[in-house]
């Protein structure tokens, strides 16, 4: 008992095997959750409750949870604090798991707990952008560092279904070059999209809150012009892919990529055509984390290492042959050979 409480995920480690798919679900489920706490810290933010809760860590001065006096807003944005801790639990199940993985995947347990230092981190920013009265540089801040987790947990979710052979390229070092440009296009354009949300009208609250000194028509033709841009480069790598005859995998995630990608330049022009509707900014922010997603594993796709860990065997032991007793030759015995006659 004393093992388990200076060392829990060792005593854990040394009695329970998970099976791969296991692994593979575990990081999965952290990685839903990252998108969801983006989204639902979107929904504080498009319906003003980002003050809901007026000071951090307790939702009050004088209450740690929320009250009856401050009504929905304080219910929502306690709820986002809340679904933190289930975030935290679902990244702390990939860390339990990557730990009691065998054989030993040392890589993908440091992964898991860089997710587990991006959750505090980012829960602390949470706070201070609560405490600053919703500052729109923190708020970018945090947005971003949420993207972050997203990365990390994207990350783990493929090097757990793959194994941990040295990468080998599967495809030329032009294309690799263009999609690594590509990646980083297309995370210049979700910085820009902080300074069209820190400069628009959606700041949180509906009090006096400070927003960034941009000129917001400027600044969204500036998103829009990076949009067009990964478009056109996903473009050129999708044609890229198809005549260098690259495997199937990378060019399944950049059909993706483009697909997402166009869905989202649609929502993007239906919010700016409609003076910006809370649904569809919503909708517009889960955009930008499967863009994001899609992307990066769009850039995994290009190398590969080895299969996935097989199943752990769960069937039935072998027999323990007693000492002094023969094993079995696999050989007829005179009387079976006899019987048989």
């Amino acid at each position: 008992m004393l093992e388990a409480v200076r060392n829990p995920l060792a005593f854990i480690a040394r009695r329970w095997t998970p099976q791969p798919q296991t692994v593979r679900r575990a990081a999965l489920t952290a990685l839903v959750f990252s998108v969801v706490i983006v989204v639902t810290g979107g929904a504080v933010r498009l319906t003003g409750s980002g003050l809901g809760c007026d000071t951090w860590p307790k939702c009050t001065d004088d209450s740690l949870v929320v009250t009856a006096e401050m009504g929905w807003h304080g219910v929502i944005e306690f709820g986002n604090r809340m679904l933190t801790y289930v975030l935290s639990a679902a990244v702390g199940w990939t860390i339990v798991a990557a730990r009691a993985a065998k054989p030993a995947r040392p890589g993908l347990v440091r992964m898991a707990w860089a997710q587990f230092f991006v959750v505090a981190g980012n829960a602390v920013l949470g706070g201070i952008t609560v405490l600053t009265g919703l500052n729109p540089y923190i708020v970018a801040g945090h947005f971003l560092l949420a993207t972050a987790l997203i990365s990390v947990a994207t990350v783990t979710w493929q090097r757990a279904r793959e194994g941990d052979a040295a990468p080998r390229p599967l495809v030329g070092v032009p294309v690799r070059r263009a999609v690594v440009a590509l990646t980083w296009l297309t995370g210049a354009l979700i910085v820009a999209g902080t300074a069209v949300t820190g400069t628009g009208p959606h700041a949180g609250d509906a009090g006096d809150i400070q927003r960034m000194p941009f000129d917001w028509e400027a600044v969204t033709r500036v998103h829009t012009g990076l949009a067009w841009m990964v478009v056109l480069g996903t473009l050129i790598v999708w044609a890229a892919l198809r005549l260098t005859d690259a495997p199937g995998d990378p060019r399944a995630r950049v059909r993706e990529l483009l697909i997402v990608l166009l869905a989202q330049g649609a929502i993007g022009y239906a919010q700016y055509l409609t003076e910006l509707p809370e649904l569809l900014v919503g909708l517009h922010l889960l955009g930008s984390a499967l863009v994001w997603i899609a992307m990066l594993r769009l850039l995994l796709a290009l190398r590969e290492r080895g299969p996935a860990p097989t199943a752990v065997s769960t069937g039935p032991r072998a027999p323990e042959v007693s000492p002094g007793v023969p094993e079995p030759s696999g050989q007829p015995t005179a009387t079976t050979s006899s019987s048989s006659r």
